[in-house]
């Protein structure tokens, strides 16, 4: 039977631990190539089976048979057409369903119900773009549940996700302007409740979300050539995008915001500022600004407030304008040249490839500045400019090409490889993943900082890779003991468990048992998309076929002297068993393998 034990496994084991050491898939010198070089996965029509399964990769958690075959009837631009007409299932309104449903028993929900609700999408959702979107958008405009009063707030977490998905396919200044007003956002990085200076008391604006909306979510810390190079001074140095006094004048622009208070405005009190009455919506509604509509709430701040070139002048208690600061604010992080490049080659790193070339990102820019019509933060023309690339269509086996694929991701594209099923439809069992040693090593919304899971930029302690001047973000993560984890979390899901809430489909790889080549040629679509190396192939090929099926052993009819092979076999069950067997290796070592990790 399956497991651990298995010497196949062991050798899977000791390849993906060597990948966490060394940066690298299995077979390469670490040479790099003349350029692009297409696999099979390109070659053909654009729609060919194998080109869909790496489209689907790239713009999906994980291409499955269906979609792989009705790609195939269409372009990849109606596809992704057709993605942004689907309308957003809300994960806020599940989990309203679930705190109904938990009421009449006396409980409450926590971070788990998000969990599930994620899951339940990630896996199994319809609207397949906006799933890996909003993904992508989480990491880059980052909250966590490793807050500890986000942690009590499981339904606003879960409804910021949602934001994330509803603005996904609008404009990025409304996305800005959302993700900056919304309570979470607040809490995590403390602009809710930010009151103005008080030179008396020597109170200055708190500082964290202006600058994390600076560095982090709009133009970086460098100024950026429209193809994401940095701009260098007279010295040699990447120049500076801003300086603290910018930060400063922003921070001044976000004080006076704290939790909704209702749709009077009269209800924006003190008390409620500071977080008391509580409105029943106040942790998913946008947060509100609290100037002067209430006696003592003169919180925003009245200074000259500068930053990036922009002043926006003094003013008096009566004239205070909160709404219009932050308008100013965010219009000028917006029309900032650095975003096209800084958001455009984070997303393209998330979806595509961690190495864009400069051309590449250069590409994706122009089109967050002029979608063809003059609108500039289109983001639907970003998403089409990042998935129709040539760069990103093109499948090569230079170093520099593809991306580590994150644990979430693999476990996703696992689950939707093999048509994973909720028994209860809640998608329950996979709750909490981030332990190294016994999962993933990840969690959505559970980023360890406001850095998200890894650095953009993070070099790993690999020599090839350093000295290739390239970066791997998701190596940050990837460490001996979370591959351990990896290895054993994924030995005990590939098993198809009775007890178990999801239950994956292998009722087509069982058919293939009998034939391991085609098995393992099945692992390459949906699994590969096509970039199985032939060594690899010819391994799990071998591992598989060395998994005997037992020969039909056929009843004997009494009175008869030779068995009756119209009859079922006596070792139905073992021949049964055997068949798992070698799916589950079929799969498992796929999974294992460096090469997997990759995803070219």
């Amino acid at each position: 039977m399956f497991h651990a034990r298995s010497g196949h496994v062991a050798i899977a084991a000791a390849l993906l631990l060597g990948l966490a050491a060394c940066g690298g898939g299995s077979g390469g010198s670490g040479e790099a190539d003349a350029g692009p070089t297409a696999s099979p996965a390109a070659a053909g029509p654009t729609n060919a089976p194998l080109a869909s399964a790496r489209f689907l990769t790239q713009a999906t958690y994980g291409p499955t048979p269906a979609e792989i075959t009705r790609l195939q009837t269409m372009s990849y631009a109606a596809w992704i057409d057709e993605q942004f007409a689907k309308p957003p299932v809300s994960h806020r309104l599940t989990m309203n369903q679930a705190a109904a449903d938990l009421a009449a028993t006396g409980g409450t929900i926590s971070q788990t119900n998000f969990f599930d609700s994620y899951w339940s999408q990630a896996i199994a959702g319809d609207d397949q773009l906006r799933q890996r979107a909003a993904f992508a958008l989480s990491q880059v405009f980052v909250i966590s549940f490793t807050d500890s009063t986000l942690r009590s707030q499981p339904r606003g977490v879960a409804s910021y996700y949602d934001m994330l998905g509803e603005k996904a396919f609008g404009n990025f200044r409304d996305l800005l302007e959302a993700v900056a007003l919304h309570p979470m956002m607040g809490v995590y990085l403390s602009h809710l409740k930010n009151q103005k200076e008080d030179p008396a008391t020597g109170r200055v604006p708190d500082l964290n979300f202006a600058r994390e909306i600076t560095q982090l979510f709009t133009i970086g810390q460098y100024k950026l050539n429209a193809d994401g190079t940095p701009v260098l001074g007279a010295d040699g140095k990447p120049v500076a995008a801003y300086v603290s006094a910018d930060l400063e004048g922003l921070s001044q622009v976000f004080t006076g915001w704290s939790w909704y208070a209702g749709s009077l405005t009269s209800d924006r009190t003190s008390r409620r500022f500071f977080g008391n009455d509580a409105d029943l919506e106040r942790d998913w509604r946008p947060m509100q600004d609290y100037n002067q509509y209430a006696a003592n709430t003169n919180f925003h701040s009245i200074s000259a407030k500068n930053f990036l070139g922009v002043t926006i002048p003094a003013q008096t208690l009566t004239t205070a304008n909160t709404v219009g600061d932050l308008k100013i604010a965010l219009d000028t992080l917006f029309n900032h040249p650095n975003v096209g490049p800084f958001i455009g080659k984070q997303l393209i790193q998330r979806l595509v490839t961690s190495n864009p070339s400069p051309a590449y990102v250069a590409r994706v820019a122009a089109a967050f500045n002029d979608n063809g019509s003059g609108q500039r933060g289109d983001m639907k023309a970003v998403w089409k400019a990042i998935l129709l690339d040539a760069e990103a269509r093109t499948a090569s086996t230079a170093p520099s090409a593809g991306k580590v694929r994150e644990p979430v991701i693999r476990l996703a594209n696992f689950m939707r490889a093999f048509k994973a099923t909720s028994k209860s439809g809640r998608y329950s069992g996979l709750g909490n993943t981030d332990d190294p040693a016994t999962r993933l090593n990840q969690t959505v919304m559970f980023a360890p900082t406001v850095f998200n899971f890894y650095r953009p930029g993070y070099v790993p302690s690999s020599k090839p890779i350093a000295d290739a001047g390239l970066v791997a973000p998701e190596f940050q993560i990837v460490h001996d003991v979370s591959v351990a984890g990896y290895m054993n979390y994924m030995r005990s899901l590939v098993t198809v468990d009775a007890n178990r809430d999801i239950q994956q489909d292998y009722t087509a790889e069982l058919a293939l048992a009998t034939t391991p080549a085609d098995l393992v040629e099945r692992m390459n679509l949906l699994l590969f998309s096509g970039t199985l190396p032939d060594a690899l192939r010819a391994q799990i090929t071998a591992a598989v076929t060395s998994r005997t099926i037992p020969a039909p052993v056929y009843p004997t009819p009494a009175g008869a002297s030779a068995p009756d092979s119209s009859q079922p076999p006596t070792n139905q069950a073992n021949i049964d068993a055997a068949k798992r067997d070698r799916v589950y290796l079929a799969v498992y070592l796929s999974l294992a393998s460096p090469d997997y990790l990759i995803q070219k």
